[in-house]
């Protein structure tokens, strides 16, 4: 029966892989500010020549991505590229004619808050103010106006009598923010799909996302079976990875945090672990961490300078007939 490995840091498991996927929210910040160890974890993968691809559900495209990183503390230098679902989408929807969103249309009416809408820019696509006008949706966040689920239902009901199709992209159930968790894009989607619409997700867990992570890793030469993804989400982040063939570390941050807030030993953790992955088809995590920290101050073997071994002459024992060549001395008459 394969087991967790519990991890005290990344430092465990540095020297085991080239590549590393990490999640954004709830692994390296809680949208406000980086946890405690997050940078000093990302310069010491880098001082060892990994490579690390920031991986996020956010609608946002890489450069704003790469712009909020840098505002929190977490600066370019600390990694090699970001990918978000947000740039999935706006790539999807300018090729459209070869790519997941075939025929959808030109304009959009869009579920989120205003920073969603900028997934359009620099392509045709109008952004609607009402779901009249538009060829189809994208659920990419919650309104600040509609707090519950069922604020939803009118404006989705609207959109099922007109036929429309729906992307959704961040399938997230919820949301978190600073301490607090919000409705997430994923539970507006599936509402959708239950009243008759027909949903795209993009995003964690899906395929098309990390397959993007692994082309930008094999441009630096980094193969799936040397990387690990490092994720707050059973749902999302391990069992996206699973399924594409990359190992997987659990960080105890972030949406499963309530989890483990209570266990106070390794056993109890293990026990809480087991019946964790009992919801996710029995996927387990190869390695569990705290949070995203370096750990203990590890030399990097692969790349450790060892002395060389310099031949010791022999000690002579007082009273010893031979000479350091081991042949007996002759005695002084």
């Amino acid at each position: 029966m394969a087991t967790t490995k519990f991890c005290q840091g990344i430092s465990d498991i540095s020297d085991t892989y080239m590549g590393f996927i990490i999640d954004q929210w709830g692994v390296l910040h809680d949208g406000q500010t980086p946890y405690d160890g997050v940078v000093d974890c990302l310069q010491e993968l880098k001082k060892r020549h990994k490579t690390v691809v920031i991986l996020s559900n956010s609608p946002l495209p890489e450069a704003q991505t790469r712009d909020k990183l840098l505002q929190i503390g977490i600066a370019p230098e600390m990694y090699d590229h970001i990918v978000t679902s947000g740039e999935m989408v706006h790539d999807g929807v300018i090729h459209q004619e070869k790519g997941l969103f075939k025929h959808y249309g030109k304009s959009c009416y869009v579920f989120g808050h205003k920073e969603a809408k900028d997934v359009f820019d620099g392509t045709k696509i109008t952004v609607c103010e009402t779901v009249s006008e538009a060829d189809f949706l994208l659920i990419a966040g919650v309104e600040a106006e509609l707090k519950g689920l069922e604020d939803y239902l009118p404006l989705l009901k609207e959109a099922v009598r007109k036929g429309l199709k729906a992307i959704c992209i961040n399938p997230d159930s919820h949301a978190l923010l600073g301490a607090s968790y919000l409705i997430g894009p994923g539970l507006i989607a599936r509402k959708y799909e239950e009243i008759g619409g027909v949903v795209q997700y993009i995003g964690k867990p899906h395929a098309p996302i990390f397959r993007r992570c692994i082309e930008l890793l094999q441009s630096h030469d980094v193969f799936p079976a040397q990387t690990v993804m490092v994720g707050d989400t059973m749902a999302h982040d391990i069992m996206g990875a699973h399924y594409v063939n990359i190992d997987t570390c659990l960080v105890k941050t972030g949406i499963h945090a309530g989890v483990f807030k209570n266990c106070t030993t390794p056993a109890e953790v293990d026990r809480t672990l087991d019946i964790l992955i009992t919801h996710y088809n029995h996927i387990r995590p190869r390695y569990l961490v705290d949070r995203l920290m370096w750990g203990k101050s590890l030399p990097d073997r692969k790349h450790k300078i060892h002395k060389k071994h310099v031949r010791r002459k022999p000690a002579v024992v007082k009273g010893d007939e031979s000479d350091v060549s081991g042949k007996p001395q002759k005695k002084q008459s």
